[in-house]
């Protein structure tokens, strides 16, 4: 296993276009002018700063780029000022400089480096003594020539850099929008399965709940019957006359809840002000939140217009998502409820610093009947997001352990919500 890593990391570190580096400066050095040692290993740096370059991490920065092409520059300069000067064979070195530029730096960088590398050249020019040296008209073709070729070579790696820049971008754009649709696709998948889950649960439910109905109705007034029959000194039967009637009385408010919940929500929609259905969902909450020495904060955006929704309806979500998160919350903490306006969205969040939900349970969190609470049923999110996806928004959770937790609603403020009737 280790021979095998060790062979993994050598396969990272270097690669094809590094061999073909080596037998190209390998076959500059074995025929180069003059043999001597100041000339390769002037070479020998050149090569490792091309083998390097790509394999260091503080190059990526365009701080280190720049660096990079100078120091390739100030290489190209001594050897070729090693070597003849301007007749020198090494003159294309200074392609190497220009290819890292045009292939990293843009138009503009290029045109810099081109500039400079004209500079290196050129300024050979200057060690010449006039007196006893003449450039005929072949020669200055020639360094015309040269000049010219690396700026084209610098133009060219440009060219074909930004191609593939902008190739890049459009892949990338591509690749942004799969990952888009996929992600839609995943959250229209869920809601299919969670509609036909709904659409299960709730003709099991509501089967059961009709025929729940009349034998509770049997037993509270069996329990009411028990309660006048019995004589006045029988404390212990009278008291468990009223504990049936009790639970019937709660076991018929949970049969309600059932039935609510399954039967089909027909809306109302009105132009409404979203500040004021807040308030109303949480002057219901806040006696339960100051119970708990709960406070509870207010940051309502001013750039949400009234736009149709169940008032009614929606004041049901809101009271239940702050009631959830004031009972999250440790005493003497707070719940902020904040809105603003999301892409043609009205966003309503209510955030809380309790406990957090458990990663594992965040997606089961608004399936009907499931809980957390030991006295819960399970159906308040549930009914919540019935209610919100009917509105034709959605609802969302983030939420951290030890930190708290955001319930995000999300309503379109155009958009005409499903099933719904125009009020009166």
């Amino acid at each position: 296993m280790a021979k095998i890593e060790w062979w993994r990391r050598a396969a990272l570190w270097i690669r094809p276009q590094d061999v073909v580096w080596l037998l190209l400066f390998s076959g500059m050095i074995v025929f180069n002018q003059t043999g001597e040692p100041s000339e390769i290993a002037m070479l020998v740096a050149l090569a490792a700063v091309q083998i390097l370059e790509p394999k260091l991490p503080f190059l990526s920065s365009q701080r280190g780029i720049v660096c990079w092409i100078l120091l390739k520059l100030l290489l190209s300069y001594l050897l070729i000022g090693y070597t003849d000067g301007v007749s020198s064979s090494y003159y294309w070195l200074l392609l190497l400089p220009m290819i890292s530029a045009g292939s990293s730096l843009g138009v503009l960088g290029t045109l810099v480096v081109t500039l400079l590398a004209w500079g290196v050249y050129l300024s050979f020019l200057l060690r010449i003594d006039w007196n006893r040296f003449v450039i005929e008209a072949p020669e200055r073709r020639e360094l015309a020539l040269r000049v010219i070729f690396l700026a084209v070579a610098g133009n060219l790696t440009n060219t074909l850099a930004e191609a593939r820049r902008r190739q890049f971008a459009k892949t990338k754009a591509v690749a942004d929008q799969l990952a888009e649709a996929n992600r839609n696709l995943q959250q229209a998948e869920e809601a299919v399965r969670r509609s036909d889950r709904l659409a299960a649960l709730g003709q099991l439910a509501a089967g059961l709940a009709h025929e729940l109905r009349n034998p509770l109705g049997t037993i509270r007034a069996s329990a009411e019957m028990l309660n006048r029959s019995v004589a006045s000194e029988n404390e212990v039967a009278r008291e468990v006359a009223g504990f049936i009637a009790e639970e019937v009385d709660r076991t018929n408010s949970l049969v309600t809840r059932f039935l609510d919940f399954v039967r089909p929500l027909e809306l109302r929609p009105a132009p409404a002000d979203l500040a004021q259905v807040l308030d109303r969902s949480v002057a219901m909450v806040e006696r339960e939140a100051a119970a708990r020495e709960v406070t509870v904060y207010k940051n309502y955006s001013p750039d949400i217009p009234p736009f149709p929704l169940d008032a009614e309806l929606m004041e049901r979500v809101f009271y239940n998502l702050l009631a959830n998160a004031a009972q999250a919350t440790a005493p003497g903490g707070a719940v902020t409820v904040k809105t603003r306006p999301v892409d043609g969205n009205a966003e309503i969040s209510v955030i809380d610093r309790g406990s957090g939900i458990d990663p594992k349970l965040i997606d089961t969190i608004f399936n009907p009947f499931f809980t957390t609470k030991p006295d819960g049923v399970g159906l308040g999110l549930a009914i919540c997001s019935k209610i919100v996806d009917q509105h034709g928004g959605k609802i969302a959770v983030e939420s951290q352990p030890g930190k708290g937790s955001v319930f995000r609603v999300y309503l379109p403020l155009a958009e005409a919500v499903s099933g719904s009737k125009p009020k009166d």
